[in-house]
């Protein structure tokens, strides 16, 4: 497996990478993963951008320091706080009509097995009224982590993020924005692997990931950027 350490200079050049993983994975039948830190910013889902809030909602998270962003996959905004964690996994595909569901239950196993390791007892699902809520979620004190999924020929990128900390700073900046969206939202829903119990450094719990999604998998590391995580 291909595993890829760091982030790029900006949002943007960040997907791209992100991007390129999947268009690779598709023409060499290589598998790939990113666990990293993103910049600080505000992820709006294409819902998002359709609501009749979406401008007010871009400003409510501007105002709290956190730049608007949109991202090309579904689901609803997200913040990320620069300890918040994301992870790519590119996996090649022969039909891609087939396999979507069992993707995305191994993607949330595998985050609850990696969770487990960071001292979190953690389970599939979602408090009523979560931030960016979706079945295939984890939870534990509050929802922890979510996983999305985009699938093109030859290749899937199951994707998602982890709350490690900071659930208190995300509940405060997504109550407005939630609000403006007309989206229903309960702070107390946010939670970490921190508020858990467990271990509130990113850089444990990103190896956690990685260790998790690896397996018994070949690695080789590569790096990009000028910031590592």
């Amino acid at each position: 497996m291909r595993v890829v350490h760091g982030r790029a200079s900006d949002p943007e050049a960040d997907r791209d990478v992100t991007a390129t993983l999947l268009e690779d994975a598709a023409e060499t039948g290589v598998p790939s993963l990113r666990v990293w830190s993103p910049h600080r910013q505000l992820a709006f889902g294409r819902r998002d951008t359709r609501a009749e809030g979406y401008d007010a909602a871009r400003e409510a998270a501007e105002e709290r320091g956190y730049p608007a962003v949109e991202r090309s996959v579904g689901g609803r905004a997200v913040a990320y706080t620069g300890t918040t964690l994301a992870f790519a996994n590119a996996r090649p595909v022969e039909d891609m009509r087939r396999g979507l569901d069992d993707r995305y239950d191994d993607a949330v196993a595998t985050v609850v097995r990696a969770l487990e390791t960071v001292g979190v007892d953690a389970e599939r699902g979602e408090p009523p009224e979560s931030f960016c809520p979706g079945a295939h979620s984890v939870q534990s004190a509050g929802k922890i982590a979510g996983v999305a999924q985009r699938v093109r020929k030859g290749a899937a990128l199951v994707s998602g993020c982890v709350l490690v900390a900071d659930h208190e700073e995300i509940a405060r900046v997504l109550d407005p924005v939630y609000a403006a969206l007309s989206v229903p939202f309960d702070p107390d829903s946010v939670g970490s692997v921190a508020r858990a119990g467990g271990e509130g450094d990113a850089e444990a719990v990103a190896r956690a990931l990685e260790d998790a999604f690896v397996g018994d998998l070949e690695a080789s590391v590569e790096r990009v950027g000028a910031e590592v995580d």
